[in-house]
């Protein structure tokens, strides 16, 4: 291509790159471009006979292939290029009106064309049609693809395979695009199904806040359409958090909650027993079963969440990662992520303000956090609260976090529901083939304010003027279906009437005689526990173990494959490893908490750990996997303790608190047979994660009755190096300790550590539980135990004894834990 080298333009290379592998070997490069290189030879070989069409059709006069045309043919190229890189700048994707002009540089002029050229037959357009076309067809067939009421953002995509697909998928399906007459009725069927709560809530219970979907209520369809299509494509299970704005809708019509339940908890039906203190209805959680048009079954859960937006966000993607786990692991032929799909619902200004968003996205590809991808739907509303989006953020849309993943994002405009459906079944196949995160940003409105008695026209008058002029979704539709000739309006008012009839009777029921007030339903793997009462804690039960499975354990983390060569100080730990399980040594902390994974794992459960620097531990104790000193290969000791065994999963995270405590909570949640640990780097680092603390794990079981095991281990102490590396704050989680909610933990001995851990997955029923754990007593020479604290019939110790001092002698009593209690004992002994 040296004879074009006056394309003086940032593609040209890209495209003689492309047409040296297309010359070298054709099948190197994609389909298309294969196309798009053999017209363009042809062109050049038969420059002479080819004929042109005029406007009409008709040939014209025979002329030479000019360079002229040539260098037309690249700028074509070009054009076809700029609308898939920018288009979605020009799309009309607002339903309130035009938007900002973005400079997408669509113009002919930009690409040295000009409507002279328009009936211009080019090559290009096999890029487009798989044939050539008129410049015209070319432009047509792009304003409809890419700025339209869709705006398409996926190039910028380093996977050519996966761009490939979303170009072709977009292209050749969009501009197709006809919803059969019954697809376009159950569209209808589910934003008169939204439309119609709504306007009954509103009418019946004046003043109360229910976060109302209107504006946005093809919400309802879109899930609709993910969902049903999702079935198809292999989905079992999906799993949604989302926020308080039209949750009560998505309860109602898409988890198919009892409209009955909602009005009792409209009319304040809920009486709680003494350890639960509930939550707005808005806020909670609900499980259903449900059957699709196509006969397939599919779980749902929402997630319940706090008003802290946004941070349910990890607790779902970590519950996804343990239900494919656990359930989906070892089906042949299937990848385990595909049955269960998790839906983040966000709003826009809590998508592009809430750094949970980054934590949850940056971790979405690694191996410790990888879910099979996350369809991510943006209500945008194009407001928070009562900020406007040119004041909540930086970037020109509330979904450019998408593009640190590579994810496509889909901008759609809410009014257009036929758009909304076609992006969202584009989600879910690519999420499915793909198994990568993707996003759609359904532009949107907020009929009312930030709840139904606020006055939004206070500070946007204007946005709400026109909000004021638009109509429901559902007659929007109607609207447009009647005038296409598409559907009888009678259909419509019928599915309106029958559904009002059905509110209407269903609240005349709760209005004359209240319903009992149904506490959420444990999930099906937690079937066998049950909630907690005072007595459990008068003693814990015993979790000792035989020396069968200490020996078994020792033998698995004090071996090593055959040429796997490790550091001096690694041959070291492993040789002391040796002498405690043996006998030889009492066991220090690190054995203490190794042999409590190892004997768990044992006896089939899973052990997953993750955190900063987990695998070796923050202070060079842990060495749970080892590195080969040449090649870095990595040994998972605990993998290996024979057959039968549980997962050992320990991974080192990314250098996150929020994100990574939420996920494991979220593992925790779904996996009660599991015990799910994390570890902060120094426990002065947990306040990253306070959100989680105050929201999750102190509270969940009160307000939502969902039980949760999550072990924290915070590193805790005074060891000279500071305020900020000191102190796990316990004076934090104490306040938080009420009605028998989570462990608070300050452990003296190895052996109590075990028994702490085993006893987590030995009660009948879970509890979070936060541990002070030590820095300086990991090495301690103190703080030991005798492997017959072990052995069966041992148990967690409340208290332990001082065996050493003459109680006839003893004038004071001090009760005191962990790191003091060595160095008084350490005096006691000087002394």
């Amino acid at each position: 291509m040296e004879k074009y080298s006056y394309i003086a333009n940032s593609e040209a290379a890209y495209i003689e790159e492309l047409y040296q592998k297309y010359q070298q070997q054709p099948d190197s490069v994609d389909l298309s471009w294969q196309r798009f290189f053999e017209g363009f030879e042809f062109s050049l070989k038969y420059a002479d006979s080819k004929p042109k069409l005029n406007g009409n059709g008709a040939a014209t006069a025979e002329k030479p292939v000019s360079a002229s045309h040539t260098r037309k043919e690249m700028e074509v190229v070009h054009l076809i290029r700029g609308y898939r890189q920018r288009g979605h700048l020009a799309s009309q994707t607002n339903p309130l009106g035009p938007r900002k002009n973005r400079y997408p540089e669509l113009d002919l002029s930009d690409f040295n064309l000009s409507e002279a050229d328009l009936d211009t037959v080019f090559e290009a357009g096999i890029e487009v049609f798989g044939r050539a076309a008129t410049l015209r067809e070319i432009v047509t067939a792009l304003q409809k693809v890419y700025t339209g009421k869709i705006g398409f953002e996926y190039q910028y995509i380093r996977d050519r395979k996966a761009k490939s697909w979303l170009r072709k998928k977009i292209e050749n399906e969009f501009l197709n695009f006809n919803p059969t007459i019954e697809q376009k009725k159950r569209i209808l069927e589910k934003l008169n199904d939204a439309v119609t709560f709504e306007n009954f809530l509103h009418t019946k219970f004046l003043g109360k806040k229910r976060f109302s979907l209107e504006g946005g209520e093809a919400t309802i369809p879109a899930l609709d359409v993910a969902i049903n299509r999702g079935a198809e494509l292999g989905v079992e299970e999906v799993v949604i958090g989302m926020a308080h704005r039209g949750r009560l809708n998505v309860l109602t019509n898409i988890m198919h909650k009892p409209y009955e339940q909602v009005f009792n908890e409209f009319e304040e039906n809920v009486v709680l027993d003494e350890f639960s203190d509930g939550d707005v209805k808005y806020h909670m959680g609900y499980e259903s079963q449900i059957e699709t048009p196509e006969g397939k079954r599919v779980s749902l859960k929402l997630m319940p969440n706090p008003s802290h937006l946004e941070a349910v966000n990890p607790v779902v993607v970590g519950y996804v990662r343990a239900r494919a786990d656990e359930h989906y692991n070892h089906i042949p032929g299937q990848d385990k992520y595909d049955p269960v799909l998790p839906i983040l619902i966000h709003g826009d200004a809590a998508v592009a303000g809430q750094g949970i968003v980054y934590e949850v996205t940056q971790m979405s590809n690694l191996p410790a956090y990888y879910t099979g991808g996350t369809l991510h739907f943006v209500i945008n509303n194009q407001i928070g609260f009562t900020t406007d989006h040119e004041e909540d953020r930086s970037s020109i849309y509330c979904s450019d976090i998408a593009k640190i993943v590579d994810a496509p994002i889909f901008h759609v405009n809410g009014n257009d529901p036929e758009a909304v459906a076609f992006v969202m079944k584009i989600a879910i196949e690519f999420r499915q083939e793909f198994n990568r995160d993707v996003f759609v940003d359904m532009v949107c409105y907020r009929k009312y304010g930030h709840n139904e008695s606020d006055e939004p026209r206070f500070t946007q008058p204007t946005m709400y003027a026109k909000i004021a002029q638009q109509l429901n979704g559902r007659d929007l539709y109607l609207k447009e279906l009647t005038g296409r000739g598409e559907l009888d309006a009678q259909i419509a008012d019928q599915m309106r009437a029958e559904l009002e009839g059905e509110l209407q009777d269903l609240l005349q029921k709760v209005k004359q005689k209240q319903l009992p007030y149904e506490r959420p339903k444990l999930e099906r793997d937690w079937a066998e526990l049950r909630r907690s009462v005072p007595e459990d804690f008068e003693q814990s039960p015993e979790t000792g173990i035989s020396k069968e499975v200490i020996e078994k354990v020792g033998n698995a983390l004090s071996s090593l494959p055959a040429d796997f060569k490790v550091l001096k100080q690694i041959e070291k730990v492993l040789e002391e490893r040796k002498q405690i399980f043996a006998g030889e040594k009492p066991f220090n902390w690190s054995a203490g908490e190794l042999l409590a994974y190892g004997s768990l794992l044992a006896e089939g459960r899973t052990v997953r750990m993750t955190g900063q620097d987990v695998q070796r531990g923050t202070f060079s104790h842990r060495h749970a996997v080892l590195h080969e000193s040449e090649t870095n290969a990595t040994h998972n000791s605990l993998a290996y303790i024979g057959e039968g065994q549980g997962q050992f999963e320990i991974y080192n995270s990314l250098l996150s608190e929020y994100g990574v405590m939420g996920y494991e909570y979220g593992y925790a949640m779904a996996n009660p047979h599991a015990l799910v640990i994390w570890e902060a780097q120094f426990g002065d680092f947990v306040n990253g994660a306070q959100i989680m603390i105050d929201q999750f794990i102190a509270a969940t079981e009160s307000k939502w009755n969902a039980m949760n095991g999550l072990v924290m281990l915070l590193p805790h102490g005074y060891e000279g190096q500071g305020p900020e590396h000191s102190s796990a704050r316990p004076e934090r989680f104490l306040i938080l300790s009420a009605e028998y909610n989570m462990y608070v933990c300050n452990i003296t001995t190895p052996a109590n550590l075990f028994h702490m851990m085993r006893r987590q997955l030995t009660t009948p029923f879970r509890k979070p539980c936060i541990l002070m754990s030590p820095k300086s007593m990991l090495r301690s020479p103190m703080a030991v135990s005798p492997m017959s604290d072990f052995l069966e019939g041992s148990r967690f110790q409340e208290t332990i004894g001082d065996t050493y001092a003459d109680p006839k002698k003893v004038k004071k009593v001090l009760l005191c834990t962990g790191k003091i209690y060595w160095e008084l004992y350490d005096k006691q002994q000087k002394d």
